[in-house]
């Protein structure tokens, strides 16, 4: 074989070489493994930029692949962030709920608990509906205010706090309206009652007890409840009490003299 044919069929295996390494390069046909840096980054690029699915699957990928990594407990966090973000508020409250079973002492633990009260509140709808959301809402607050007065979440809980009294307060005056509509005077006068004594004053207070008072006129109009199913009030047993003590009391000074 000629020198110079020896030499083209070199330059093409040459060509051939390189040509099969600038393929692979640019159309890898592998998943090349990633580090978990650069998962990390990943996955916090997609959710800068509002790419949550992207996000929630890098951190995923973080936690499955590496899960003794100093980044898997920020990759479990943000995880559970991205769902919220996507408004998978029970999905991100489990998550969350897991990382505070799994890391009681981390030093997260106050947003955690912070962010599993608002995937309550952010379920919060209307006065006219069941308020489970904002009662759970309020429980993971107080618990993080009562766990943590000083944390910066604390202080936002606060807020949040006061806010839930509110629904919580105009939903026992919606009840109380609609039995007062209904012609249930009882009914309705024991939801004022029960706003008055059990929630802060928040500018309700005024029309529940005037409409207490009309409860209360109105009352007498329906049956009165069996005696045996009435319970008495704690101003009665402390009365009945002191009563009964100044009877002892007397009857002793007569006995004496």
């Amino acid at each position: 074989m000629s020198k110079v044919k020896l030499f083209a069929i070199g330059v093409l295996a040459v060509f051939w070489l390189n040509g099969c390494a600038l393929w692979e390069h640019f159309f890898p046909t592998e998943e090349e493994e990633q580090l978990p840096a650069q998962l990390m980054d990943e996955g916090m690029e997609n959710f800068k930029n509002g790419y949550y699915e992207a996000a929630a699957d890098a951190f995923q990928k973080l936690k499955d692949r590496y899960p003794y990594s100093r980044f898997a407990l920020e990759a479990e966090v943000k995880m559970a962030d991205a769902m919220y973000e996507k408004q998978e508020y029970d999905e991100a409250y489990e998550a969350y709920d897991d990382f505070e079973r799994l890391h009681p002492k981390n030093s997260k633990i106050p947003y955690i608990i912070y962010r599993k009260g608002m995937c309550h509140f952010k379920q919060v709808t209307t006065i006219d509906r069941d308020q489970s959301h904002t009662l759970a809402a309020k429980e993971e607050f107080e618990r993080l205010v009562r766990k943590f007065p000083r944390s910066e979440y604390a202080q936002r809980a606060r807020s949040r706090i006061k806010a839930c009294y509110v629904y919580l307060a105009e939903y026992e005056l919606y009840v109380g309206h609609f039995y007062f509509k209904m012609k249930k005077y009882r009914a309705a006068m024991d939801r004022f009652r029960y706003l008055v004594e059990h929630y802060p004053d928040f500018g309700q207070y005024h029309e529940a007890l005037e409409y207490y008072r009309l409860c209360k006129e109105k009352a007498p109009s329906e049956p009165e409840e069996p005696e045996g199913r009435k319970k008495p009030s704690w101003w009665q047993r402390f009365t009945g009490s002191v009563s009964s003590f100044s009877n002892k009391v007397i009857e002793g000074i007569k006995g004496i003299f």
